[in-house]
């Protein structure tokens, strides 16, 4: 297994272009620091033969629908909304991105996992606990879900 800090290096920008992608900008780092301190204290348990980058995308997407949870439950704000401190230009297209964000969990991450990520559809399912036909299918009617709300 390579250092912990090596680990971090090489797959630190594809787990924060997920959760951005998954809980937008404002959350991302806060399930970033959740995902990389869940991974580091099972890292030494880990086998040699894992596959590191789903096995950190599967934290990433548990902290992503723990962050969809917590944000369930907090109250909505009632007065103007302050400027914002960063700017998404990175996102192509926000609005886009926010139809994402309203998918099911499971739809909501298999459409990152391919489009923002860019994983095939067999790590996909290791990413999400199915197989690769059910990681398929969840980015199918994702992308389905999205061209009804998108073409209205």
């Amino acid at each position: 297994m390579p250092p912990f800090q090596a680990f971090l290096d090489q797959y630190r920008d594809d787990v924060y272009r997920f959760l951005v992608a998954s809980v937008g900008r404002q959350d991302a780092d806060d399930c970033f620091q959740e995902t990389f301190l869940s991974a580091m204290r099972a890292y030494p348990r880990l086998r040699r033969e894992s596959n590191l980058r789903a096995w950190v995308l599967t934290i990433a997407h548990r902290k992503a629908l723990d962050s969809h949870r917590a944000n369930g439950r907090r109250p909505l704000p009632v007065a103007d909304v302050p400027e914002r401190a960063m700017d998404d230009e990175a996102a192509p297209d926000p609005a886009l991105w926010a139809e994402v964000r309203k998918l099911p969990g499971k739809q909501r991450a298999a459409v990152v996992l391919r489009f923002a990520s860019d994983l095939p559809h067999d790590e996909i399912g290791q990413v999400l606990g199915c197989s690769e036909d059910a990681a398929r299918r969840n980015v199918y009617e994702g992308l389905e879900k999205l061209r009804l709300t998108w073409n209205r």
